[in-house]
């Protein structure tokens, strides 16, 4: 069992291939890597997501196999500064890279203003989501 805490604009992003029951989890928490020297790549929607799917074919899966479950993205704070809302950019990032990456989204638990706790049983792909006040969801 992987697990991921305190998604509140931050995603997490579950992929899977169920032919040789791998999988993975990445908590990313910007949707751009513009760091100089690209230094932490995990945390970054476009950079994150590509070496997960790396180290994840370097083990045995295959990219047209992979399937995605992703949570998170929240608003969590009103800002109308430079940043605006950075889970609806984490959002459309995460997307942007799966589809790039030829990965099928199988489901989503995304936006609100509620942060999220994500669990992903890697031995049967299944995912539930935990949120303060409302009750789990399996997706």
């Amino acid at each position: 069992m992987l697990i991921t805490y305190a998604l509140g604009s931050c995603i997490g992003i579950c992929l899977y291939d169920p032919l040789v029951k791998l999988g993975g989890l990445l908590h990313i928490m910007l949707p751009l890597n513009m760091e100089t020297g690209r230094k932490n790549t995990l945390k970054y929607a476009d950079t994150g997501l590509s070496e997960m799917v790396r180290q994840m074919t370097l083990k045995g899966a295959n990219t047209s196999r992979l399937t995605a479950k992703i949570a998170g993205g929240a608003k969590m704070f009103e800002s109308n500064g430079n940043w605006g809302n950075i889970g609806q950019r984490n959002i459309e990032s995460v997307h942007m890279q799966l589809k790039k990456h030829g990965i099928k989204l199988l489901k989503e638990d995304v936006g609100g203003t509620v942060a999220r706790t994500l669990l992903f049983d890697v031995s049967n792909g299944m995912a539930c989501i935990r949120s303060y006040g409302k009750p789990e969801l399996i997706i």
